[in-house]
């Protein structure tokens, strides 16, 4: 199977990163065809132009973010690795969002509605949070979540999420919590 890493987080000491890495490494072990997009690396530029919206009215993309919907078109399945801050996506995995997710490549509007093109795509969430899991969970801020990403990006798009993972309190568990929740990184691999 052709699986896409796309990646974010400034640090390449981050727990983030780790999870990167070990989805990768057992990707591979399990005999999957793997692309990494680390975000950062690749000097993505998130920020959306009015260039951008002229390039989509003529049907076409700017450059860098042709080379996105490459991958995305080459992947299978999806992982999207990156943490949560103010509650909501880091402006780079936005930007990134808005610009390679755009009309004509990611939904258009159809006969009666608006429709996803993404269709036959397998997603993967894993997130990061440094607040306790019963906090999210007791404001609702994981429903939230879950509606604005699963269900506002990827399923109007028409990917089929397969599991969202959040880990919570990061800077503040042990490193055996921190195998524990890479291991069930490993699991979701084999899982695919």
């Amino acid at each position: 199977m052709k699986h896409l890493i796309v990646y974010s987080h400034p640090n390449p000491k981050s727990f983030n990163h780790a999870i990167m890495e070990t989805l990768e490494a057992e990707l591979k072990a399990v005999g999957h065809e793997v692309r990494v997009r680390d975000l950062y690396a690749v000097n993505f530029d998130p920020v959306l132009k009015s260039s951008d919206f002229e390039l989509i009215q003529a049907g076409k993309a700017a450059e860098d973010v042709k080379v996105e919907q490459e991958h995305i078109t080459w992947a299978d399945v999806i992982s999207f690795i990156h943490p949560i801050w103010w509650t909501g996506l880091p402006a780079i995995f936005k930007g990134y969002i808005d610009r390679v997710f755009s009309f004509g490549f990611a939904y258009k509007i159809g006969e009666d509605c608006i429709q996803g093109l993404l269709n036959g795509k397998k997603v993967l969430i894993i997130n990061t949070t440094g607040a306790p899991e019963e906090m999210y969970a007791k404001s609702g801020m994981f429903n939230s979540m879950l509606q604005t990403s699963d269900d506002g990006i990827y399923r109007f798009c028409a990917m089929e999420v397969l599991k969202h993972v959040f880990f919570t309190s990061i800077p503040y568990i042990t490193d055996t919590e921190r195998t524990a929740m890479l291991e069930e990184v490993r699991a979701a691999a084999r899982n695919i």
